[in-house]
């Protein structure tokens, strides 16, 4: 069962009647937020602690942290205007990084070339290179607004960041496989950019692995939160002084 589905079921425990909700979005599975947002309408208010008998109903690994009474027809996914992701990637084998972080057996990547790949994303508004189904959609434009690629003082763990109103299938993740092949000089810089200006889909679309992905936060025109947990100690409580920029 997927995680929209075990909210729902919990909802509908707890309640005695079916629950639906609304997620602010769909993602692969293995892939983790931090911060998401759903809806649902119910007909009656209630007089207890749902926030606690929630995460009761709950597993380990889904906690509600919040709940707001919305006026008029708010809707989670439509509404967002912003959404942001991280993407970890360790270069080494780390039992305590597994599910956390995507592990590639790397060395030597070219993180200044990866630079430039990533410093080419804003510029751009059409993404239909990097999707999976891209017909499936009215449009494939997307507004990138910042992206950026950050390394740890070892070099052995990369981040990368991107924020834009809308994602389309696997986008990010087709990406960051591309920038891998940029990073290993399999592809290069030029190449990346040419699938942004000809809108053509790369031969061999690889994307990166799921376990990497966070979504890690969602912005409303009425709502805008910071996160209430960080990803995990051990990826960013080294704090970001010591992710360098690149």
């Amino acid at each position: 069962m997927n995680v929209q589905g075990v909210i729902e079921h919990a909802l509908s425990q707890i309640f005695k009647t079916p629950v639906a909700i609304n997620g602010c979005g769909r993602t692969d599975a293995q892939v983790h937020a931090s911060q998401f947002f759903f809806h649902m309408d119910l007909e009656k208010e209630w007089d207890f602690d749902l926030v606690f008998r929630l995460n009761k109903a709950l597993p380990k690994n889904i906690a509600v942290f919040d709940i707001f009474p919305m006026e008029g027809t708010p809707h989670a996914r439509f509404d967002a205007v912003q959404r942001s992701y991280d993407y970890f990637m360790h270069t080494y084998k780390d039992p305590f990084l597994s599910g956390l972080s995507s592990f590639y057996l790397l060395k030597d990547l070219n993180f200044e070339a990866m630079k430039a790949a990533v410093a080419l994303l804003p510029k751009y508004k059409d993404y239909r290179a990097f999707c999976t189904s891209p017909d499936k959609y009215e449009h494939t434009l997307c507004f990138v607004r910042s992206a950026k690629l950050l390394v740890d003082d070892s070099g052995d763990k990369l981040r990368f960041q991107i924020s834009a109103n809308r994602f389309l299938g696997k986008m990010i993740r087709i990406i960051m496989g591309q920038l891998i092949k940029v990073g290993k000089g399999i592809s290069s810089v030029d190449e990346f950019e040419s699938y942004l200006i000809s809108r053509q889909t790369p031969a061999l679309i690889t994307p990166a692995h799921p376990e990497g992905l966070y979504l890690s936060r969602v912005i409303y025109p009425y709502l805008d939160l910071a996160p209430r947990v960080d990803f995990s100690a051990i990826l960013q409580k080294q704090h970001d002084t010591n992710w360098k920029t690149f």
